[in-house]
């Protein structure tokens, strides 16, 4: 049964107070009242975001695992199929929240893909030092909140403290802290401004002693080991059958990466290795995010070495990129693109394609069909977070309630990027 029809059912059994809807989702001991139905959200704290999770409960141990997703639905897809293709890329930022320039560079790839527009090369090279920014920062929430669900106040304090400077420097470029939506089809949606490297490279000199803290505080923390050893194994085998990805499966030792084994972007001249875990417990998963910090720092360090103080930034190609805003008070051709980009938008061919890419959280893809003309007739994105969600019955049965809360932490979901 879909996740989405399992919560629907629990939802109306609960309501209606007719356990016997339940059956073949708890096991007969629940309906019986030999075990304990509780409902664990949908506030938002311990569950990352308005996640409700129907447990069945023998004392304090999880028998069976329900989740219960869509009280943050927002329709996102459907609102870009009634967009421009341009005019859809701020509502991908809304999604994973956490790392928006994930969303939009997969939107992004699947329209460059659909219509055959090319990216210059700085341009490919200015999106990967920021999407490896995004995955410092998004990871630095995981830390931060995963440490704080299990009591550890100071992890969260100093993670966020971190985070922020890469915020400025998503300032900096996009004008938001958050939702910049930077990337366009065919780049980026201006030059980096002054000051970019510089900020940078701040960040770079500053970033390796502050991993080495997090190590210290939990590596070998004895009540950090004694919560995570052993705790939410994924086995390689099931851990794929579900679809999970990113840092959870390789976590398990799947050595799966989208950046090595389908390099978009450019990601196959950057020289970074891809950490793998051994047990597939939230220790594991812990430690593999940990040391992708210190290899997302390496790749941005060789980003920021390659790029040239000047050079192309989008592409040229007017059937699809506005002009530049100074070519606006020259040129009349130049208006005229400008305006029908902007009111009419540019027209895809009538066919579908597939992209995908590694956000923090695991593969997110985007599937794209056009019409010949403005609009897409189909957007649907494949999330990570929807996928983890789906696998909690899996990982968590079996477990302490306790246990959960380290569970649902170390696949790191956003519910923004489930209830799309």
């Amino acid at each position: 049964m879909a996740i989405e029809q399992v919560g629907d059912q629990a939802v109306k059994a609960t309501w209606e107070g007719d356990l016997n809807q339940l059956k073949g989702l708890v096991t007969e001991r629940a309906i019986t009242g030999e075990t304990m139905l509780l409902n664990m959200g949908p506030h938002h704290p311990s569950t990352h975001g308005v996640l409700r999770l129907l447990l069945e409960l023998d004392g304090e141990e999880l028998v069976t695992v329900l989740p219960d997703v869509g009280f943050l639905h927002t329709g996102i897809e459907k609102n870009i199929e009634d967009k421009t293709y341009e005019k859809g890329v701020p509502l991908t930022d809304r999604m994973d929240y956490l790392s928006p320039m994930s969303n939009n560079m997969v939107f992004c790839m699947a329209i460059e893909k659909m219509i055959g527009l090319d990216v210059p090369e700085r341009a490919q090279t200015i999106r990967v030092v920021l999407l490896e920014l995004s995955r410092i920062a998004s990871h630095m929430v995981w830390l931060g909140t995963q440490a704080l669900d299990m009591g550890a106040m100071s992890v969260f304090l100093y993670c966020f403290r971190e985070r922020e400077k890469i915020l400025r420097i998503f300032e900096m470029v996009s004008g938001q802290r958050m939702m910049g939506s930077y990337f366009r089809p065919g780049g980026v949606w201006r030059d980096l401004p002054d000051g970019f490297h510089d900020a940078v490279n701040e960040f770079i000199d500053y970033f390796p002693p502050k991993v080495d803290d997090y190590e210290a505080l939990l590596v070998k923390n004895p009540i950090w080991i004694d919560r995570t050893h052993g705790v939410g194994v994924i086995e390689p085998d099931l851990g794929l059958a579900w679809g999970v990805s990113g840092p959870s499966l390789r976590g398990s030792g799947v050595n799966w990466d989208i950046r090595k084994s389908s390099p978009y972007s450019g990601y196959e001249t950057f020289d970074f290795d891809v950490p793998l875990g051994e047990h597939g417990d939230v220790y594991d998963r812990f430690m593999v995010r940990l040391a992708e910090l210190r290899q997302s720092l390496s790749i941005i360090k060789q980003g920021i070495d390659r790029l040239e103080p000047t050079g192309p930034f989008r592409s040229e190609n007017r059937k699809f990129v506005p002009p530049p805003r100074s070519a606006l008070g020259q040129s009349m051709e130049a208006v005229i693109h400008h305006f029908k980009l902007w009111t009419q938008g540019f027209d895809a061919p009538d066919e579908e394609v597939f992209a995908a890419v590694e956000s923090p959280r695991g593969e997110i893809s985007c599937y794209l069909h056009g019409t010949g003309e403005t609009r897409p007739r189909r957007v649907h994105f494949k999330t990570p977070s929807f996928m983890h969600i789906a696998a909690m019955p899996m990982i968590a049965e079996g477990h302490m309630i306790a246990d959960l809360i380290a569970i649902i932490g170390s696949v790191d979901i956003v519910l923004g990027d489930c209830d799309r």
